[in-house]
């Protein structure tokens, strides 16, 4: 009815065979994931201090290229910086962005159980919170 197996198994089925493609264990998967929402934040909110600088976004920023390298094994992010030329963004797409960023960094962090992480995440959501807040009070009243 069915046509046997000709050929070995990609897959390694058997209890003690090692293959030959490498496996990164669970931390190390949360550590690539918490790094690339880090980075992504950190690409935005350089977006955001290219738009309104502020000593505020400057920390932020240093502190999230510090967790960036941290979690890369000291390798540092690479930095955007954004064109001049193009037209400005709503500033408010781009909080809501690094608030969804943060959040979900966020939770990574928290599942990782990295504190430090953690807490910048935190802030960060709670500083763009503070930041939309602002702009719905400007345009609104």
């Amino acid at each position: 009815m069915y046509e046997p197996i000709r050929t070995k198994s990609v897959h390694s089925t058997m209890a003690g065979t090692t293959s030959d493609f490498p496996h990164r264990s669970r931390e190390e998967e949360l550590d690539i994931q918490l790094a690339g929402h880090l980075a992504a934040l950190l690409a935005v909110t350089d977006e955001l201090r290219a738009l309104a600088p502020s000593t505020d976004l400057d920390t932020a920023a240093e502190r999230l290229a510090q967790q960036v390298a941290r979690l890369r094994g000291g390798r540092t992010p690479v930095r955007t910086t954004p064109a001049a030329d193009r037209s400005e963004p709503p500033s408010a797409a781009l909080h809501e962005r690094a608030h969804t960023l943060a959040g979900r960094a966020l939770v990574v962090a928290a599942s990782r159980a990295d504190t430090a992480a953690a807490i910048l995440a935190a802030e960060r959501m709670d500083a763009h919170s503070a930041a939309l807040a602002e702009q719905k009070l400007t345009t609104a009243g």
